[in-house]
């Protein structure tokens, strides 16, 4: 079965990522990206395709975030889902009737927690909070003082509260000294502005590398200095080309032979991932993640869109964050980089309204909030099968679940 996963991540007080919101759509024979929410049809697929992905490739150990309408609720599509792992979202539209009621009581006994989604208090919704455990928010619905109102009433009943969309550090600051316990939303990819701030010397040294992989043709001999001056990055680059992964018959023993060994392509990638973590050292481990995924799905949807961009949309998608991990200003960020040209006019939202490796972004980004028809029809202009971008994105978020674990740092193939 093809299928379409989004995520968003979901973070705590501290930042941490506590789980994420699945986002989904799959109808590969009609080959649409309906938008609509909550309908039996979408729930069923939606289980039916977390079966066939497996939750490990999406969430690893976190919470899996799932919006039930009515139809999903009543008629158990939960069996399959792993209990007191998996957080039921019972839409807005859902009407708090008896059989409603039962069925989330019945959920709680079974171990899977309730969350209420875009919750507004009315009473007639009273009932449902005697059922849930969590309470979904827009912050940008509702004034401040009436949430802080809700937060505390809500709290006292024992209800944790997640306060949703959730767009800028401030927001997140305000939220989070308002009481809320759980934060949804691309803050984490805001960096707090602070003008004139030094950028610490060992990601200077990072980014002297990045900038490396940016030139048209490696300087082998400025790389090796380069490396050579940090000495955990030389120990990482010959622990990797000599791991079981290649095979030598021989041992590789400097920094030069090891260079030569990668040739240019596979090189410009261990660079950019090695020194990604370390750049992203003092960041929410989702910063890096949600970097690593992008990059290797915008590399995906450039082969298969086949445009000769697929180098430079990888680099895009990581770069793309680059404003956070170095707590600058994005225009900023790239101009101190030398960002390739035609990246940093992607990344700037500068690039021509057919620019390929723009309609890549755009369409990876689209993937992300789950902006379906967006995404269909980028899709539609690249020449790529929609059908298809739900097998990459998962095996973009393996790929990226493999790179972050301990070892050698895995290069893509």
């Amino acid at each position: 079965m093809d299928a379409l996963v989004a995520r968003q991540a979901i973070f705590d007080r501290d930042r941490r990522v506590y789980g994420y919101e699945l986002l989904f759509r799959s109808d590969a024979a009609r080959n649409e990206f309906d938008g609509t929410e909550g309908s039996l049809a979408t729930k069923q697929v939606l289980a039916n395709s977390l079966l066939v992905i497996g939750l490990d490739n999406l969430v690893g150990t976190k919470k899996a975030f799932i919006n039930f309408g009515r139809g999903p609720l009543l008629q158990g599509w939960h069996a399959s889902l792993p209990r007191g792992s998996t957080v039921i979202e019972v839409l807005e539209s859902v009407e708090p009737d008896a059989e409603v009621l039962d069925a989330c009581r019945n959920l709680r006994k079974q171990g899977y927690q309730i969350a209420l989604d875009d919750f507004v208090f009315r009473p007639e919704c009273e009932c449902l909070l005697e059922v849930a455990d969590l309470i979904k928010i827009e912050i940008q619905s509702m004034s401040r003082p009436d949430q802080q109102s809700l937060v505390h009433s809500s709290k006292a009943r024992g209800l944790q509260m997640l306060a949703e969309k959730v767009e800028t550090y401030e927001e997140f600051e305000w939220a989070r000294q308002a009481g809320y316990d759980y934060f949804q939303g691309y803050f984490f990819a805001r960096p707090v502005v602070v003008r004139g701030r030094q950028i610490p010397a060992a990601k200077v040294h990072c980014l002297r590398l990045l900038q490396e992989t940016q030139r048209p043709e490696l300087d082998f001999d400025r790389l090796e200095r380069l490396i050579l001056e940090d000495v955990s990055l030389s120990y990482q680059l010959l622990r990797y080309v000599n791991s079981p992964l290649f095979a030598l018959t021989s041992s590789i023993r400097s920094i030069r032979q090891a260079l030569m060994f990668f040739g240019e392509t596979e090189l410009r990638k261990w660079i950019v991932l090695a020194t990604l973590a370390r750049t992203a050292e003092d960041k929410p481990s989702e910063l890096i993640r949600h970097s690593l995924v992008r990059a290797r799905f915008c590399e995906s949807v450039a082969r298969l869109a086949n445009n000769g961009t697929e180098q430079s949309a990888f680099l895009t998608g990581l770069f793309s964050l680059l404003d956070a991990l170095i707590d600058q200003p994005l225009e900023e960020s790239l101009s101190a980089m030398c960002i390739a040209p035609e990246i940093a006019a992607v990344l700037s939202g500068q690039a021509g309204e057919n620019d390929p490796l723009a309609g890549v972004y755009h369409l990876a980004r689209a993937y992300e909030v789950a902006e379906w028809q967006r995404v269909e029809d980028l899709a539609r202009q690249l020449g790529v099968p929609a059908a298809s971008l739900g097998e990459e994105y998962c095996a973009a978020a393996g790929w990226a679940s493999q790179v972050l674990e301990p070892g050698p740092v895995a290069l893509p193939v």
